[in-house]
């Protein structure tokens, strides 16, 4: 599939596109708002920045006890998830800020985090976002060999298993992402619908640095200062990314892997059926929207629909205009494909990885 240029039509017949546009810009313009982060970003991101390295300078001052600084890891592992979401996320999406060295400098958060910026706009902004849950195109279905995330891919006898261990496999994303995804990424020359690509030197050179500093702050310094054996220091880390791989893992995934949305696929020409608007209508789902504390703290990225249709908006704002994009999408007659609560949004992924677990017919015959 990837071998084919995937196109979608340019217009969907209702103006649907043109419509909700309209609305939210209204309703900025009507304000007087802009559409990037306020104080209340900023905010937020200090918290969770400080929720990140106040513990680890508490781990280490070497005045806390074992058991504590476990306690102070799991604290760090949310801490870097919620700089994820509602820091990097934002600013690596150019939604942050009008000012385009702003957005890059916050984004570097990123890296800080032990992930690379420049791969992550490339298959994540760019694939993922254009090509959402499409068989060979969207990166994000294909996280692990272990998952069976798509109707469309192949199945193997051990996805059976997939709604009892899925969950753990999410905890060990980050350790995957610090220590082989962003490699494995360089190194690939057809990612997606990019074929034999060639990364920029100063983008590589970035992977390097960034990862260098990672390792350092990480692991390097709390080796050198930290006064408890080596294994307990890996404990910690390993708890650390735990932590933060399940809770990163989880949420990305309550979007696009649960039950009523779709995995429409491309004709023989590599045209999709439905314009781009509405396949991100067919292809995403919202969750908990009154959750205040889930929206603060992953960004408002609970509101999928609204991250997709407008990347560039400061997730902060999400909240607001959700019940714009609702009811345009429902005046048009298109899905708003949404769960009341986490729970309900949980237990729709579980039934989705035990669904895409079964042997398809097709197969077993």
């Amino acid at each position: 599939m990837a071998s084919i240029r995937v196109t979608f039509p340019s217009r969907d017949a209702a103006s649907f596109s043109d419509d909700v546009k309209a609305r939210v810009a209204d309703y900025f313009t009507s304000r007087g708002l802009s559409d990037k982060a306020d104080w209340r970003m900023v905010l937020k991101g200090v918290i969770l920045v400080a929720m990140t390295f106040v513990p680890y300078g508490m781990i280490l001052s070497n005045r806390f006890g074992p058991w504590t600084m476990l306690g102070l890891a799991v604290v760090m592992g949310i801490g870097v998830a919620g700089i994820g979401f509602s820091v990097s996320h934002d600013a690596l999406h150019g939604a942050y800020s009008n000012i385009p060295w702003v957005n890059r400098v916050i984004g570097w958060s990123f890296d800080v985090c032990g992930a690379n910026g420049y791969m992550w706009k490339v298959t994540h902004n760019v694939i993922h976002h254009t090509y959402t849950n499409i068989e060979g195109l969207d990166e994000d279905l294909t996280v692990s060999p272990l998952l069976r995330l798509s109707p469309h891919t192949e199945w193997k006898p051990f996805h059976r298993f997939q709604h009892l261990y899925g969950f753990l496999a999410y905890s060990f994303s980050t350790l995957f992402w610090v220590f082989v995804k962003d490699y494995k990424y360089f190194l690939q020359k057809d990612i997606g619908p990019f074929l034999d690509r060639k990364n920029p030197p100063k983008e590589i050179a970035g992977l390097f640095i960034g990862k260098a500093f990672y390792y350092s702050w990480a692991i390097i310094i709390p080796l050198l200062v930290v006064n408890v054996p080596w294994w307990q220091f890996a404990i910690g880390f390993v708890v650390m990314n735990l932590v933060a791989g399940t809770i990163l893992g989880v949420v990305f995934q309550l979007a696009h892997v649960v039950e009523d949305i779709t995995y429409p696929t491309p004709d023989a020409a590599g045209a999709m059926e439905s314009a781009w608007m509405a396949h991100e209508l067919e292809t995403t789902s919202d969750f908990g929207p009154k959750n205040w504390l889930l929206c603060w703290y992953v960004g408002g990225l609970n509101f999928q629909v609204e991250h997709h249709l407008f990347p560039k908006v400061c997730s902060i704002h999400y909240p607001a205009i959700s019940s714009i994009v609702r009811e345009t999408a429902v005046a048009h007659g298109l899905p708003y494909n949404q769960h009341e609560t986490l729970r309900a949004a949980v237990h729709s992924h579980y039934q989705s990885l035990k669904r895409l677990g079964r042997q398809p017919l097709a197969a077993a015959a």
